[in-house]
């Protein structure tokens, strides 16, 4: 794979962030698929069990009424209501008013039903044609030993977790299938970045140093002012240049990390910066404390100290000012530009996130001050107001 390692990983996050959240839509749905799918076979189920049931109960309750009507026949010589231990029975009037009852719970009878489960009971009622002892419904119930209950719960188990899985495993197939042309053309994209940069780095490079050799004591103002120009755009390329290899090779890289010099590097990057300022009548104010040291590799300080004087530059306002403040554990840079909301803030460290498209740039500076950041244990605190300017902390 051409694409660098640093870009990979920012794909690898997308990716895993899009898979996320694909697979949990896609996993609540196939979920309400399941669940809905599981009700409807556990009803079955039931309704299935009820009616091997009611051929049972429907024997009891015919073996009830004989009783009934033998005892309604011979009243005066039996008295004993039948029983029988398969079964537990009552009898109702055509009110619904219980006459006689060997049920456990008989005050939750359902007498519009015809077979149903309470508890842990399974109860019939019968409609009897002829009133014996005054009976309109007889009762028959009988204990639900739960056996299809737990076969059912199994099964539901068993073969939905199996679903379940191979839904995901499908959903995990499907999104990568969609993500295949996406990472192929990001892949093409990050070539042509690394391409493009390698290339930018020779004549940018040359024309900084033939600037740098020229004697502007002796060039008219107009010469000078074009040669200005020159630089300034060339510094500009120099710089998108090193955040770009930046993101291409700091995987690749290692650090050299050692005491480095602060005071010496931040007042090396404002002079360098300060013919980017002079184009939009920028001035800078500076308070250095001599001989800050941070322990760090001296190129990953320079990123991270350029991209908050770049940001400084561009988003200040024409004629306004830069204040960089360097103490042992803080470098704050301040400018009186365009500021941010209080809600923008929290946004302002992803990668390719621009907060005014009208000043350019790729949105990449800052993510890199907080990669360098996060690799040295270096604190970054924001504060910024609208069209009053915005002020950067960096602590260690």
């Amino acid at each position: 794979m051409s694409a660098s390692n640093a870009t990979a990983t920012s794909i690898s996050h997308s990716e895993r962030r899009t898979l996320q959240r694909f697979l949990g839509l896609y996993a609540f749905l196939a979920l309400l698929i399941l669940i809905l799918g599981s009700t409807i076979y556990y009803k079955l189920q039931k309704d299935l069990m009820l009616q091997t049931k009611r051929l049972e109960l429907e024997e009891y309750s015919k073996e009830l009424i004989d009783g009934l009507k033998l005892l309604h026949i011979y009243f005066d010589r039996y008295r004993t209501y039948p029983r029988n231990p398969l079964y537990r029975s009552a009898i109702y009037d055509a009110d619904s008013v219980r006459i006689f009852s060997t049920l456990d719970d008989p005050e939750g009878v359902q007498l519009d039903k015809v077979i149903y489960t309470t508890g842990r009971v399974i109860q019939y009622i019968h409609v009897l044609d002829s009133y014996y002892l005054g009976a309109k419904y007889v009762v028959v119930e009988i204990d639900d030993d739960r056996k299809w209950f737990v076969q059912t719960w199994k099964n539901i188990l068993l073969y939905g977790g199996a679903l379940l899985a191979l839904f995901l495993t499908a959903g995990l197939v499907l999104v990568r299938l969609f993500l295949a042309p996406m990472r192929h053309a990001i892949r093409l994209l990050d070539r042509f970045i690394k391409d493009t940069t390698h290339e930018l780095n020779t004549p940018v490079n040359a024309i900084l140093t033939n600037i740098e050799m020229i004697d502007t004591e002796h060039l008219d103002e107009k010469t000078t002012k074009k040669i200005k120009r020159i630089e300034i755009g060339a510094r500009t390329i120099s710089n998108i240049y090193q955040d770009l290899t930046y993101l291409i090779l700091h995987h690749k890289i290692a650090s050299q990390n050692r005491e480095v010099d602060m005071s010496h590097l931040v007042q090396e990057r404002i002079d360098y910066f300060k013919i980017l300022g002079e184009s939009k009548k920028i001035e800078f104010e500076t308070d250095i404390q001599p001989g800050v040291k941070l322990y760090i590799d001296e190129g990953k300080a320079a990123r991270l100290v350029d991209n908050l004087l770049s940001n400084a530059i561009k988003y200040n306002r024409r004629g306004g000012e830069i204040f960089v403040r360097l103490r042992p554990g803080e470098l704050l840079v301040q400018d009186t530009g365009i500021g941010m909301d209080q809600s923008a803030i929290k946004d302002v460290f992803k990668r390719y996130k621009r907060f005014d498209t009208s000043v350019g740039g790729f949105g990449i500076g800052l993510n890199i001050v907080a990669m360098i950041a996060k690799e040295y244990n270096l604190h970054i605190d924001i504060r910024s107001k609208k069209e009053k300017g915005s002020e950067v902390y960096v602590r260690w």
